[in-house]
């Protein structure tokens, strides 16, 4: 997007249509007052409130694509998560899995060297033979804090993917307060990512994390002093997230503002939104889309999963205020202690806490 685009994110109002609003539902008798209810619209508006145009740049067999930030990219909306990928008990199946999304009309699709001991790029790698990588925007992470360790995960996240260049690298679990130190400093892991980007072996550069706004907003203002742009980053957004330590309201403004590339992630929080039985799978999809998403990143361990997510991306409309609203006032009680967003108030999510030889 440029930065025109950016400020119609912020400007532009999407207008509530009273026949959109969702059916049955009645705001005086779903556990939350009229004036709370339109407090959550006027809460949300600065964010979903986009045009139509601004939301969805083309489409391609009916998934929208959007701009990835500066890079001028093209990404679909929805983007095959890698990590259920490589829990599927059948490697041919997670094969399919792939290249079928990539046949349907997406392209975005992320891994990380670290996903079950390297097997999700393994059979990503074996997916992506016999044409299917042109048809790709390839994105993996790495764990390494330390140039050797970023530059050997790099080599072996290159060789197991089975490519000579992967789209975008990210830093990946970018959740402890001195991470942000120890990438930038000197002999740190940036060191090895801007080489092999000097080198082709990457063309962009982001960071991913789950655990606090806080950190996110560190780790930019880090790049700021190094006089770095980074061209994407990853976060949870999702209908709980808006509610409870929010990265929708923290630190999506700040990457509107520099026209970084939005990866949105978790959203249906692993499994556990679903779980607290406030909002619908599509529901949680389709109010991912809404926000100023790039793309948004989602597991697709079967078939039926992955048709799942493609019909919510064709099916995808702009929510207006009430929509949005709606879904928030649902979800608002369970979310309001983080219960379900374990990546935020747990260890659960984190690898590399279980596992910190990986950054070196």
């Amino acid at each position: 997007m440029n930065k025109e685009k950016n400020q119609s994110w912020q400007e532009n109002a999407y207008h509530a249509h009273p026949s959109a609003a969702p059916p049955n539902h009645d705001p005086a008798t779903s556990g939350i007052s009229r004036r709370g209810f339109l407090g959550f619209a006027a809460a949300s508006i600065f964010l979903t409130g986009a045009s139509k145009d601004a939301l969805q740049v083309e489409s391609r067999n009916g998934i929208p694509y959007r701009t990835l930030g500066q890079t001028g990219e093209k990404v679909s909306v929805v983007g095959l998560g890698g990590y259920h990928l490589g829990k599927q008990a059948d490697p041919q199946e997670s094969i399919r899995i792939i290249r079928a999304g990539l046949d349907e009309g997406i392209n975005f699709l992320d891994n990380c060297w670290d996903y079950n001991g390297g097997e999700s790029e393994l059979r990503m790698g074996n997916a992506l033979r016999d044409g299917y990588r042109q048809k790709a925007f390839l994105m993996s992470k790495i764990d390494g804090r330390t140039k050797a360790a970023a530059a050997s995960q790099i080599s072996e996240s290159l060789r197991r993917l089975q490519t000579d260049r992967i789209d975008l690298l990210q830093f990946h679990e970018v959740i402890r307060d001195n991470d942000p130190e120890r990438i930038f400093a000197a002999g740190g892991a940036m060191e090895a990512v801007l080489e092999a980007q000097k080198a082709g072996k990457i063309r962009y550069i982001g960071f991913t994390g789950h655990k606090s706004p806080d950190i996110h907003l560190k780790m930019l203002e880090t790049a700021a002093k190094h006089n770095f742009t980074f061209d994407s980053v990853q976060m949870p957004l999702n209908v709980m997230d808006a509610h409870f330590n929010s990265f929708e309201k923290r630190v999506l403004p700040v990457l509107l503002k520099r026209d970084i590339g939005v990866l949105g992630m978790k959203p249906m929080g692993d499994h556990f939104i679903l779980d607290s039985k406030t909002a619908t799978a599509v529901e949680c999809l389709h109010y991912a889309m809404n926000l100023p998403t790039s793309v948004v990143i989602t597991g697709c361990d079967s078939i039926p999963i992955l048709q799942q997510a493609l019909q919510a991306a064709r099916s995808f409309k702009p929510l207006d205020s009430s929509e949005v609203a709606f879904l928030l006032a649902k979800t608002a009680k369970a979310a309001e202690a983080g219960q379900f967003e374990l990546y935020k108030t747990s260890h659960n999510f984190d690898g590399t806490y279980a596992n910190p030889q990986w950054l070196g």
